[in-house]
């Protein structure tokens, strides 16, 4: 069937060279709303055994543990099995690791075959590590920090340095002592009483050193004090505090941002090169500490052809060579981002797991802290065709095990098979052993293209994200002794027809990582009869423009940080699949929590809104797994504080999903955007799996209405809504193309229908807040990641009418931008936060690396803008600014103590 022609969502226009995606209907495959892709190193209208140059396994930063490589073998202190202590890391021993069904992912099996180490992925033996560089195994290493306190937002700002020279009443010679001889003899009756003198003198001069140093240390501290409270403390005792001067440096944090531990859970190995990208390089390149793993649930395996179209006819099908050359592109990837040099060494070492099978583990030599697990799973081989022996059938249950294909080349030399249950056993203990900060997943619910009720993503992505799904709650509910962990979701093959999020570098980075993965250069730079890399996506190593884009499938909100009238400050976000509340009770004091509500399945993200009485409602979507597969569900929950100020929160309400089941649309809704007009009455609104809005909005009465169809055509991602001067309602969302608007005529009316705002094409996500009479929205500009404004008011008729887009510029990067009074912040080039304080000012960026996206919030007397972003240590880190002209933001913070825990004994 011919596929709808744009404003679909995904709809990309032919191009030169493309190729109809290998379904034998000859339908176009992967995208919804375009048409017919080529897909990589692939001809056309041939059904394989697999999609060539299909999305990889995603990686993270994780619980980064190392293989002791200079201790391996007979005859040394420790035979690897597993993997041994990493430095700085404070790994448990292979046996710990793995062995012991009660510690990490280790069935308990004894060790065998199976569990002789290999190098592999470089030339350099992995031998040639230092020993003595490692820590002893199970005893963390400190680094040494290398930011100092007294810095802010990147620039150094020494303090004056005084001479350490002592008073001249201290250094004054004696006059006894100079004295001449005789002079001294006609004195010396006085000697007893001038030597009494001069000590009583010097316990006076003590005495005021020590007054004046403890008066030094006073000030100092409260100095700091007042520093480290964002000057919150002028603010709340006067209502115009003076603006410190603009030539202060910008913002750091007082202590280096904890790293974290991340671990990503992909399907395929390069889903992670091309959706996670360039989080991931973000992660290695940020240098030693910063922990990743990444685990791939299935080989890749295809065809097993690894050769571009000009070589399929005469290649040999081989699915066990094809995965060796997957992993070793990987491995060279790793080895660039991580190192610079691709043919970095690796050591390859096979484990038990507590599903009962085995999984490959390999540790970067020269980077400990980074590994890649390979569960090694059949893969299902076709994008969308329903194949029992797949994730998806073991999910379904139309599998009862799903068996393994293992790469040629892999330590893992006996085959294994994995129930349902099985694989999540095995997941968690991989969670329990690594105790990650963050976890990256695929999007679990990535919907059907309209037109063709085909999945716009690999069943192996999603059914894989659904997978870590299940074990992320199995591990929160059964692993008490852990870090909380925060998770983040990509988009995947719809990537290819959104508009870019990347500028020009970063893409070029991109690619050029995605060009050693494709072994693009032939040069047998591993020394693998298989090949060193995927030469199915060397004709393409772009993929579908998946180079160009990278977007998050959750947690885009950017009002999860909000004030209360009595100066507080409140901060939501989801860890361990349940919503964290953080909270200052007014304008300066600590921070408490963070405090888990009650209930568990939350997906990230969480939107708020302050109701007329001052309570705050929070609002969020629900996954639930259910007992069978039919019973998985995504719905919409909100729940209202108890009494204003109040740390207390009433049940999490239900308002359901306009999608009437899982298999319609793979429960495709966004997050909410909400918010109370004019007579305080709420209003939720999500883009549903037909890429129209649908709302529910409150009566007068408290009670809520059913879901409504508000039209719209190809929206893409998460609406947004704010309420302008005069109380009404204003809902923005994106296309392909534009921005669609609506708005309520009045406050209390229903809202209006879907106007064309004439805005150009934008990146994702947006953001709006109720400014100058209207709402402002901040948007991306596509293919260069600047920040765009404009301003949205409504017209007589009561439709919605923007005008004056203006660019702000910026630091690159993507995501959605947080406003607050004066101050934006964005994600910048490199994945740091960037910072604008005020018009005209330069754009400024901080060391931090987080999870999903900034926050805002100006406390209720107007005089101080607060910022929030989650750390990928899985902490809330804040800041804040006078909002006042050339004002500056404070050092960053961390709220409570170090979340990363320590690793397993």
């Amino acid at each position: 069937m011919q596929p709808p022609a744009p404003p679909y969502p995904y709809a990309v226009p032919d191009r030169e060279g493309a190729r109809p995606h290998p379904e034998a209907d000859g339908a176009p495959g992967g995208l919804p709303g375009q048409a017919p892709a080529w897909v990589p190193g692939q001809g056309p209208g041939r059904e394989v055994d697999g999609l060539p140059g299909e999305c990889a396994p995603g990686v993270g930063e994780s619980d980064v543990r190392s293989l002791d490589a200079a201790r391996v073998g007979p005859g040394h202190p420790q035979t690897v099995s597993g993997i041994t202590g990493i430095p700085g890391q404070g790994v448990p021993s292979p046996e710990h690791a793995y062995g012991d069904p009660d510690d990490a992912f280790g069935s308990g099996a004894a060790p065998h075959a199976d569990d002789a180490a290999t190098d592999g992925g470089g030339s350099a033996s992995a031998e040639a590590a230092d020993p003595a560089t490692a820590g002893p195994p199970g005893i963390p290493v400190q680094r040494p920090g290398n930011r100092p306190a007294d810095r802010r937002r990147g620039r150094t700002v020494p303090g004056p340095r005084r001479p350490a020279t002592p008073a001249a009443a201290d250094t004054a010679p004696d006059a006894a002592a100079t004295a001449d001889p005789a002079a001294a003899a006609t004195a010396d009756t006085h000697a007893e009483a001038h030597a009494e003198a001069q000590a009583h003198a010097a316990a006076r001069r003590l005495a005021r050193r020590v007054v004046k140093a403890v008066g030094f240390c006073a000030a100092v501290t409260a100095g700091t004090m007042l520093l480290l409270r964002g000057n919150e403390a002028l603010t709340g005792l006067a209502t115009a505090p003076a603006a410190p001067s603009a030539a202060k440096a910008p913002a750091i944090p007082a202590a280096a941002p904890d790293p974290g531990r991340v671990v990503q859970i992909v399907a395929h190995p390069d889903d992670d090169l091309y959706f996670m990208n360039p989080e991931l390089r973000h992660s290695l390149s940020a240098g030693t500490g910063h922990s990743v793993t990444s685990v791939y649930l299935t080989s890749g395996e295809a065809d097993g052809v690894n050769a571009g179209a000009a070589g399929r006819a005469s290649a040999r099908p081989d699915k066990r060579a094809y995965a060796e050359a997957r992993q070793n592109g990987i491995r060279a990837a790793y080895a660039k981002m991580a190192t610079g040099d691709r043919t970095s060494a690796w050591k390859r070492t096979s484990v038990p797991t507590r599903g009962g099978g085995r999984a490959e583990v390999d540790v970067l030599v020269a980077r400990p802290e980074v590994h890649l697990v390979w569960l090694q799973l059949r893969e299902a081989g076709t994008v969308h065709a329903e194949v029992p022996d797949s994730l998806r059938g073991l999910w379904d249950g139309k599998a009862a095990r799903l068996e393994s294909v293992l790469a040629s080349g892999s330590p893992v030399t006996e085959p294994y098979a994995y129930s349902r249950d099985d694989l999540v056993r095995t997941l968690v203990g991989i969670l329990d052993h690594y105790r990650p900060t963050t976890v990256r997943a695929q999007d679990p619910t990535p919907g059907r293209t309209p037109g063709t009720g085909r999945f716009t993503d690999h069943q192996d992505h999603f059914y894989g994200a659904r997978f870590a799904q299940a074990a992320l709650a199995a591990y929160a509910a059964q692993v008490k002794d852990r870090p909380h962990f925060a998770v983040q979701n990509y988009l995947g093959y719809s990537n290819g027809s959104l508009p870019g999020t990347l500028d020009p570098q970063t893409s070029a980075d991109k690619l050029d990582i995605m060009d050693v993965y494709a072994w693009v250069d032939r040069e047998n730079h591993c020394g693998s009869s298989a090949g060193c890399g995927d030469l199915k996506v060397a004709d393409h190593p772009a993929g579908n423009n998946w180079t160009s884009n990278i977007n998050h499938a959750r947690g885009s909100g950017t009002s999860w940080l909000t004030s209360d009238r009595r100066h507080g400050l409140w901060a939501f976000q989801v860890l361990d699949g349940q919503v964290a509340l953080w909270h200052r009770a007014g304008p300066i004091g600590p921070w408490s929590g963070p405090h888990l509500l009650p209930g568990t399945g939350m997906d990230p993200g969480v939107s708020t809104v302050t109701l007329p009485d001052g309570r705050i409602a929070a609002f969020a979507t629900r996954t639930t797994l259910g007992e069978q597969p039919a019973d998985y569900r995504r719905e919409v929950v909100y729940a209202v504080q108890s009494a204003p100020g109040a740390k207390e929160f009433g049940p999490w309400q239900s308002l359901g999903t306009p999608e009437a089941s899982d298999a319609d649309r793979t429960s495709d809704i966004s997050a909410p955007a909400v918010s109370a007009d004019g007579t305080g009455r709420l209003a939720a609104y999500v883009r549903d799996g037909g890429h129209t809005l649908r709302g529910r909005e409150q009566r007068a009465d408290g009670t809520w209405g059913p879901w409504e169809a508000h039209g719209g055509a190809g929206l893409l991602g998460t609406p947004v809504a704010a309420t302008d001067a005069a109380g009404r309602r204003m809902v923005f969302a994106a296309t392909a193309a534009s921005v669609t608007a609506w708005a309520q005529p009045a406050p209390g009316a229903p809202l209006g229908p879907a106007t064309p705002t004439g805005l150009p094409q934008t990146a994702l996500p947006l953001t709006a807040d109720a400014r100058e009479g209207g709402v402002r929205l901040w948007l991306r500009k596509p293919g260069s990641g600047d920040v765009r404004t404009a301003l949205a008011t409504t017209a007589p008729d009561g439709t919605p009418a923007v005008r004056g887009l203006t660019d702000l510029g910026g630091l690159q990067g993507f995501g959605a931008v947080a406003a607050g009074g004066h101050v934006l912040a964005a994600r910048a080039a490199g994945g740091q936060l960037g910072a604008e304080l005020g018009e005209g000012r330069p754009w400024e960026r901080s060391p931090l690396l987080f999870v999903g996206d900034p926050s805002a919030a100006v406390t209720a007397n107007g005089a101080t803008v607060n910022l929030a972003v989650m750390g990928l240590d899985a902490r809330l880190y804040t800041t804040s600014s006078p909002d006042t002209p050339k004002a500056y933001l404070t050092p960053w913070q961390p709220l409570g103590p170090s979340n990363t825990g320590r690793p397993r004994p």
